[in-house]
Formats: structure tokens, C-alpha cells, sequence
């Protein structure tokens, strides 16, 4: 699973607790529904301000749309993502 496979899979969890509709999402967010299609299919990833709308819409905290998504630094100069619970010999 990828960084924005695994926002999607939040966003779509979090709006279904919230018992609203992408539509609904969308209009209490300033957003188009299908730019919120998008972003839970994991085809987008959200820039900060549409993270803070989302998460200011669903009325939940903004760690709760990037759970399971962490940064870690590499013996390098270069690091990477690691997406929690994700299979380590899946690429």
C-alpha cells in the first residue's frame, strides 16, 4: 500500500463514521466530490490546506487522516515513507 492508497483508505473511513456522502464531504469542505472520489481511491494526495478542510469537515483530528503513514530517515542523506502494517517485501 501507498502513501495515497493509505490516505484514502482514512478519508473513506472517516467520512463513513461521519454518516456523510462524498457530495456531503465535499460541500462541507469547499471541495468537489470528485476530487474527494479521488483522493479515497488513492489516485490523489491532498495537499496541507485540503487536509486541514477535510479534516475540519469530518470534525476529526488531521493525525487521523495520515494514521499509519510515517517518515523514516535512512542511513543516507535520502529516507523514506513506511506505510504501517504494509507487507516490507511488497514493491
Amino acid at each position: 500500500m501507498d502513501i495515497a492508497a493509505r490516505f484514502g483508505d482514512n478519508l473513506f473511513h472517516a467520512r463513513k463514521a461521519a454518516g456523510l456522502s462524498q457530495e456531503e464531504l465535499g460541500f462541507r469542505s469547499g471541495l468537489h466530490r470528485t476530487e474527494i472520489g479521488l483522493l479515497e481511491r488513492g489516485s490523489r494526495i491532498p495537499r496541507i490546506d485540503t487536509l486541514v478542510k477535510l479534516s475540519g469537515a469530518l470534525s476529526v483530528s488531521p493525525l487521523e487522516l495520515i494514521a499509519g503513514i510515517e517518515w523514516s530517515p535512512a542511513s543516507t542523506l535520502s529516507g523514506g515513507f513506511r506505510i504501517e502494517g504494509a507487507d516490507p517485501d511488497e514493491d
